[in-house]
């Protein structure tokens, strides 16, 4: 049987985890790590300053005491799959989107970045929510995902070494429809907000960006925001390598 390491940012309680879990292990063995508490936006951070302990939630799950994706997968790989990698590393379903440039953010993304370090193939999957409906809706994930991942153990990864599928799934869809996209140019905003605590202390709560954004010209492909805003399932390929080509000679020039 295929075998499935998940992780996400969410926490080990979250929704879209649990939903992932129970659709995965109808076609796969499943171990899940996951962080103990939410680390939302942390990005490819690995923790250096302090000790990390798994915590048994139940069988081939565990909780990683205080610590991020990254270390989850990492951590996994080295001890729990000492003898033989996972076939496959799925992170999410993340609560919310995970688009354009916010994948530097993500540490859904970043769970996939590790495993893909370490030659395992890995798949991000988010679902973009409307966070002022407090209902979240994991049904078209889970199909779509499990309908990806069939596809993999059928024939083969699609992507090359230190790549991975970055997948978004639309809200208010019922149905599944696949669209091959590039991360789109995400517009941000200032949205801290100043408060001040019963002591007169100041302090900032960062909260959420609109979705806004502007379409990179692509030939072949529309952008992930245009697909996910269609009502499409956009599937974006992610590499590691941040090389800027293009500007390349330009800077070779400029020296």
């Amino acid at each position: 049987m295929k075998k499935i390491l998940i992780t996400n940012d969410d926490g080990y309680e979250s929704a879209g985890l649990l939903a992932l879990v129970e659709t995965m292990r109808e076609i796969a063995s499943v171990t899940v790590v996951a962080p103990s508490t939410e680390k939302s936006a942390c990005g490819h951070s690995i923790t250096l300053t302090r000790p990390l302990t798994f915590v048994s939630v139940d069988d081939d799950f565990y909780k990683l005491d205080d610590g991020t994706p990254s270390d989850c997968i990492y951590l996994a790989l080295h001890s729990l799959f000492e003898d033989q990698k996972p076939d496959l590393v799925i992170s999410g379903i993340n609560r919310g989107s995970n688009m354009g440039e916010d994948i530097t953010y993500s540490g859904t993304a970043a769970a996939a970045m590790e495993a893909v370090l370490h030659d395992v193939p890995a798949i991000a999957i988010s679902q973009v929510l409307d966070f002022s409906n407090p209902i979240e809706d994991y049904t078209l994930a889970t199909r779509s995902i499990k309908e990806i991942v069939m596809k993999i153990f059928d024939g083969k990864f699609p992507l090359d070494q230190r790549e991975f599928l970055n997948i978004n799934i639309p809200k208010d869809t019922k149905e599944i429809s696949f669209e091959v996209t590039h991360a789109g140019y995400r517009y941000y905003g200032n949205d801290a907000h100043l408060h001040r605590n019963p002591r007169g202390v100041e302090y900032y709560w960062l909260g959420l960006h609109p979705l806004e954004y502007k379409e990179r010209q692509h030939k072949d492909t529309i952008c992930d925001f245009k697909a996910v805003e269609s009502g499409l399932v956009s599937i974006t390929p992610i590499k590691l390598d941040l090389t800027a080509y293009d500007s390349t000679q330009r800077l070779k020039e400029w020296l």
